[in-house]
């Protein structure tokens, strides 16, 4: 990578950075080390805390896909997205999870692990695979106690 590209990428790195922090990790409890930040406090809003934890974590998840980070990087950081979507969509769950899923401040770590390391190349195929199958057993696995619900109901009857 050339050096202009290098010092674009750590600018745009270190604006990442500090979105997460804010949305992830920003606030300390006195006396603990626990850390949370604006993401747990948005979702006391119904539907409107939940949508813009998402929009600014896919709008950290562009920035880094417009600066070249790797197929793979980019489908873990969605994986994390939507992991900490879906799972603060569920009531009461989501406003607990929303302290300890912090999706911004695992994509950070992501992409320095790339980075730096050298980690996580590659096009990501096994891992989308994977995602497929696990997929099919939970939606097989719905269909099947469906099936299974809805024929005890009708014998009771």
């Amino acid at each position: 990578m050339d050096k202009s590209k290098q010092v674009v990428l750590s600018g745009q790195l270190k604006w990442v950075e500090r979105i997460a922090s804010v949305m992830d990790d920003k606030f300390k409890i006195p006396g603990t080390n626990f850390r949370f930040g604006l993401d747990p406090i948005l979702n006391l809003i119904p539907f409107a805390g939940d949508v813009s934890g998402f929009i600014v974590s896919a709008a950290l998840l562009y920035v880094m896909a417009k600066n070249g980070v790797s197929r793979k990087v980019l489908i873990l950081m969605a994986i994390n997205i939507s992991v900490d979507a879906v799972v603060g969509a569920i009531p009461l769950l989501g406003q607990i999870s929303d302290f300890y899923i912090k999706a911004n401040t695992r994509n950070i770590k992501l992409l320095k692990e790339h980075y730096s390391e050298g980690k996580h190349t590659g096009s990501g195929n096994g891992i989308i695979a994977i995602l497929l199958v696990v997929l099919l057993v939970v939606i097989s696995a719905v269909l099947y106690v469906s099936y299974i619900s809805i024929r005890w109901l009708f014998m009771q009857f």
